[in-house]
C-alpha cells in the first residue's frame, strides 16, 4: 500500500469521524437519559442507523457546500442524529 492510499484513508476516516462520535454519543445519551426504551433497543441498531444518518448529512454538506467542516453541516449533523435517536426511541410516547 503507497503513500497516496494511506492517505485516502485518513481522509475519509477524518471526513466521518465527527458521525462517528455524534452517533456515539447519542447512543450513550439515550441509555442515560432514556433508560427504560433504550434497554429494548440494544447498542447496535441505534449507533448503526445514527452513524448512517451522520454519514449521509456529512456528504450532503460536501456536496452542497463543496468542502467539508462548515459549520451549518455540524449543526445539521447534531439535528439529524439527534432526531434520528429520538425516532428510534420512539420518544414521543414518553
Amino acid at each position: 500500500m503507497n503513500l497516496d492510499a494511506l492517505l485516502a484513508i485518513n481522509h475519509l476516516f477524518n471526513l466521518f469521524a465527527p458521525a462517528f462520535f455524534m452517533a456515539l454519543m447519542m447512543v450513550v445519551s439515550g441509555h442515560l437519559f432514556y433508560r427504560n426504551l433504550a434497554k429494548s433497543v440494544g447498542w447496535l441498531s441505534p449507533f448503526a442507523i445514527n452513524f448512517a444518518v451522520g454519514c449521509a448529512v456529512i456528504v450532503a454538506g460536501l456536496w452542497f457546500f463543496g468542502n467539508d467542516g462548515k459549520m451549518l453541516t455540524y449543526a445539521a449533523l447534531a439535528l439529524a442524529c439527534a432526531t434520528s435517536q429520538w425516532l428510534h426511541l420512539r420518544g414521543w410516547r414518553g
